[in-house]
């Protein structure tokens, strides 16, 4: 079915505006690790403070998950997503007024709540605009809104934090009340532009399901939850993002900090050189999606496999980089960022999508990201049993055993390609 001109403006509307959003929320995600060394010598905190820190934001962040894929579903993202983001701007805002690590504690939890309706309710938002044998590659693009928005906001929470003349009294402060601007206008605009489905607007469908399940509209969600709990390709896809996700965020909370203690750079170039992470890594995802679509036929598993893989030799290899200097460094940390990203982003986008289908995109995705985020809510304590008990780059050496476990998870599942379900009222 060819698409009218109205429909395409409207999934291109979409599009940016849920790219927008996501990459709004790590505004007020990336500022923390930004700022740590320094909040940590005004506060009298301590690396084990900031894992407890981290702890909370993620435990909350993953009961989230798992609650606001349901809330998408049954109420819409427009509603929840909004919430959200203004909860995190709420959050940040005063987190930048912060004086103990109580505060500090129940504002990241609020913080880590609304952060939470992101990603299950943003795909939901895409999964009614995109047809299933266009998703790797619309999905790879718009998978590049966390990548770009953590670059981003890393450059930003930098600057603003430690470069800026304005305000310059203030000092880490401000590496959370400006973010918290970004994040509230944002909000206003992610709310009034955007729509839920075609059908709000009186649109076409777009999306069309072969197969259906007789629902008579109050057990609607339970029918799919049956369904996806059933479905082996959903946990080895949560298995691989549980290990993607404690990967990506020991890196996010802690690569600045491991390229000040270890590698002794400066706040500013610790926070420079840590956003590549994210820039290089942009071209992960970029290669994940062409590749699951175009060499593989949509079939996500055997890119992941592949990718993940290539996690653990570029893992392997970091600790002896590390010799050529900073130019080395900023290679591994590149590589690092692509075969990370590439597999995060293709399972959490399109194959969120792919196993839940057009009605259960959003618990489908909340339950792979929910399942990813325990992952993320242990890499804080990772990190630091790791790095005291064995050094900085043992943790290197765990994260290869970790990526090779995944790389073989999904290689068991190398041609599966999943189906799509609909529910029906009668």
């Amino acid at each position: 079915m060819n698409l009218n001109a109205k429909q395409k403006y409207w999934r291109k509307r979409i599009f940016i505006l849920t790219w927008m959003a996501y990459a709004g929320f790590y505004f007020g995600r990336k500022n923390l690790a930004v700022t740590w060394s320094s909040m940590e010598g005004d506060l009298d905190l301590d690396n084990s403070d900031y894992a407890s820190i981290i702890f909370v934001y993620s435990l909350i962040y993953t009961i989230g998950q798992f609650l606001n894929g349901y809330l998408s579903d049954k109420f819409g993202p427009r509603k929840i997503v909004s919430i959200g983001l203004f909860l995190a701007a709420f959050a940040n805002f005063f987190l930048g007024m912060s004086f103990s690590v109580g505060i500090i504690v129940f504002l990241i939890a609020l913080n880590g709540y609304g952060q939470s309706t992101g990603w299950s309710g943003l795909i939901k938002n895409m999964t009614p605009w995109f047809r299933s044998n266009e998703r790797g590659i619309v999905m790879s693009w718009w998978s590049t809104c966390y990548v770009t928005g953590g670059f981003l906001a890393t450059i930003f929470a930098t600057y603003v934090a430690f470069d800026m003349d304005f305000m310059s009294d203030m000092g880490w402060k401000r590496g959370f009340f400006f973010p918290s601007i970004i994040l509230l206008i944002i909000a206003f605009l992610y709310l009034l532009f955007t729509r839920n489905n075609p059908k709000d607007i009186d649109l076409p469908v777009i999306i069309e399901n072969k197969y259906q399940i007789n629902s008579d509209g109050k057990s609607e969600s339970l029918k799919i939850l049956s369904l996806l709990i059933k479905n082996q390709a959903l946990w080895i896809y949560s298995s691989c993002y549980m290990i993607l996700k404690m990967t990506r965020y020991a890196f996010l909370f802690w690569l600045p900090i491991y390229l000040e203690k270890s590698l002794n750079y400066s706040v500013s170039d610790a926070g420079y050189i840590s956003s590549v992470y994210e820039l290089i890594g942009f071209f992960g995802v970029i290669l994940a999606g062409y590749a699951s679509d175009r060499l593989f036929n949509s079939k996500r598993f055997s890119t992941v496999s592949i990718m993940m893989i290539g996690l653990a030799v570029v893992c392997l290899i970091h600790p002896y980089m590390v010799a050529f200097g900073k130019t080395g460094v900023i290679l591994s940390i590149a590589l690092i960022g692509i075969a990370t990203y590439g597999p995060d982003s293709l399972i959490c986008t399109a194959g969120s999508m792919d196993v839940g289908g057009k009605k259960g995109a959003g618990m489908a995705s909340g339950i792979i990201n929910g399942m990813g985020s325990i992952g993320q809510m242990f890499s804080g304590f990772i990190v630091v049993a790791i790095n005291e008990a064995f050094g900085w780059d043992n943790l290197f050496y765990f994260f290869v055993i970790m990526s090779l476990i995944g790389g073989g998870l999904a290689a068991l599942k190398w041609n599966f390609k999943s189906p799509h379900f609909h529910i029906t009222n009668e």
